[in-house]
């Protein structure tokens, strides 16, 4: 029986306030970024509890719904945990059919009224994930060809074990999702043996490479923030970012994205140089950075979303936390957008220092964690790896005064934020 979300939905629906809300990438063969499975995690029993409360299910899918799933997701696919319970109710139809994965919990029960169920949302174009496959048993058969994608949680088992199930699955036709890949040696092998999307956090590993040097364009961009930090004349600046025609479009693009608060289109770099202003400019600068790398990837960057998603929510809770301050707000953005650099260059961040001129708290935030920007940097890292390190958010939130509410209205808006500039560059 189909149940209603009204008969489990109080009527101002508070429990989204005791949430903590990750969204982790998932990657297809080519590290694009295809999609986010979206986390919502008690704040009060432990981050490593799942939330299969029907109410609280209810809350988060009502909300997401309200606030607009493409603001976190943007034009990625939602992969979203469901229980028997949620698969039941009528308010899986707030979520968008075809921008979401439902993701079916290992711990649910296949019965022929879940078959039932799930079929019938496939015929309203739902996609189908199983989470968590250990094994093909034979209580999967009847759900087994509603389902497209089949999870593995790679950590569970050996070599051996996983390259037969995912030989197993990959003869009955389904799309292989390699879960907690947290090295560039895992995800190889998961690609040696067919797997088709990858999710963890291997891509955003420094790999120190003994004496890598910047590329040409890389070293242009960090001669203009050098540029920039030395309060070399206006004049000097415009003609560096002439040399290069593709930083031009880059800055005009930029200039006209929303959130800039321009309110006439910008069609000059003059112009553009005069409304971002230098500390806008700076932080663009960081942000080309990363699209240097990916070029022609634009949003399917993970490294790119990642490190402005960073950047814009540290800047965001400075803003709170010190709204009388604007330049602290500056640099909570620069450490934010800093902190992956080294994975970017394949440098170490300590000769990544050496190349750039920063002040001694954004030094100690970014090698020792230290410090207001250290607390913020660890804030960050702990949502987005929320399975691992959720135990130590609570902790950091009372440190830095910070509510859970107001942290997860700022994510939304850093999602939002990312979401606009990263398709733009």
């Amino acid at each position: 029986m189909i149940t209603n979300l009204n008969q489990h939905l109080p009527d101002n629906h508070p429990r989204v306030k005791e949430f903590f809300l990750a969204r982790q990438p998932i990657l297809n063969n080519e590290q694009d970024l295809v999609a986010y499975e979206l986390l919502f995690r008690r704040a009060s029993s432990g981050p490593a509890n799942v939330v299969d409360d029907l109410a609280a299910t209810a809350s988060v899918i009502a909300h997401a719904s309200e606030l607009g799933i493409s603001n976190v997701i943007g034009n990625s696919l939602g992969f979203f945990n469901v229980d028997a319970a949620v698969l039941m109710c009528d308010f899986v139809n707030f979520l968008p059919s075809d921008k979401v994965v439902l993701e079916i919990l290992e711990t649910v029960e296949i019965t022929h009224e879940l078959v039932e169920r799930v079929a019938i949302l496939v015929e309203q174009g739902f996609t189908f994930a199983l989470d968590d496959v250990i094994s093909h048993s034979e209580e999967l058969r009847n759900l087994l060809p509603l389902i497209k994608i089949i999870k593995i949680d790679i950590t569970a088992m050996s070599y051996s074990e996983l390259a037969k199930l995912a030989d197993h699955f990959r003869h009955e036709g389904k799309l292989l999702l390699a879960e907690k890949v947290e090295t560039v040696e895992q995800f190889q092998s998961c690609l040696e043996l067919g797997f088709h999307y990858f999710q963890g956090y291997y891509f955003a590993r420094p790999v120190i490479l003994s004496g890598k040097k910047l590329a040409p364009s890389q070293i242009a961009i960090m001669q203009l923030m050098a540029l920039i930090m030395a309060d070399a004349e206006t004049a000097e600046i415009e003609r560096n970012i002439k040399k290069d025609a593709s930083l031009v479009l880059t800055l005009l693009r930029l200039a006209n994205t929303p959130g800039v608060g321009v309110t006439q289109r910008i069609d000059s770099l003059g112009q553009a140089l005069t409304v971002l202003g230098r500390r806008q400019l700076q932080r663009w600068l960081q942000i080309i950075l990363y699209a240097e790398h990916n070029k022609g990837s634009h949003f399917t960057s993970p490294l790119l979303q990642l490190a402005t998603t960073r950047g814009k929510l540290l800047e965001l809770i400075t803003e709170k936390l010190r709204p009388d301050n604007r330049s602290m707000a500056d640099t909570a953005f620069t450490v934010g957008i800093m902190s992956l650099m080294d994975t970017l260059f394949g440098q170490s961040m300590e000769e990544i220092l050496d190349q750039v001129s920063v002040v001694d708290e954004v030094t100690d935030a970014l090698l020792y964690r230290k410090g207001f920007y250290g607390d913020l940097l660890k804030l960050a890292e702990y949502i987005e790896q929320i399975e691992k390190t959720g135990a130590l958010l609570i902790p950091t939130l009372q440190k830095l005064e910070l509510s859970i509410e107001d942290l997860y209205a700022l994510q939304l808006t850093a999602f939002e934020w990312s979401n606009n500039v990263s398709g733009c560059v």
